[in-house]
């Protein structure tokens, strides 16, 4: 299966982030658990360079749905340039896509995937409408 990155999406955020020796598995490569890692924190270093804190009593995201399909293996050591796109805005949730690929081959995308956010309020437990300011970033 192929990843399908939207034709509509908007590149937010970029950082490298080192492989660290504890992020292996038995095999030498990178634990598939660690993509999801290093995609929660380039979106949550996103979050907060928007402003966007965590507030349990008020509005904010949560990740409802994520996954990764990878193309080739990342291995120790290695920093990977990390990129992270937005897409399809809807009432209460936006897409939020990631590549994975290492800095000394750019181009070269060895793994990507997404995650889809609802904006919550978090005292009532139930979606909310994206506030204007969040959209702004979206589209």
């Amino acid at each position: 299966m192929k990843l399908e990155i939207p034709e509509v999406k908007k590149l937010v955020h970029e950082m490298i982030m080192p492989i660290r020796w504890g992020d292996m598995d038995a095999m030498g490569h990178l634990n598939n658990a660690s993509y999801m890692r290093f995609m929660e924190t380039i979106r949550i270093e996103w979050f907060t360079q928007i402003g966007c804190d965590p507030n349990p009593q008020g509005q904010g995201p949560v990740i409802v749905n994520v996954f990764c399909n990878f193309y080739k293996q990342l291995q120790y050591p290695c920093d990977v340039r990390m990129k992270m796109f937005v897409s399809d805005a809807g009432r209460s949730s936006f897409e939020s896509w990631a590549t994975f690929e290492p800095v000394d081959q750019p181009g070269v995308i060895h793994a990507a995937g997404g995650a889809t956010t609802i904006w919550v309020d978090f005292p009532a437990q139930k979606s909310a409408p994206l506030p204007d300011w969040m959209r702004a970033h979206i589209t």
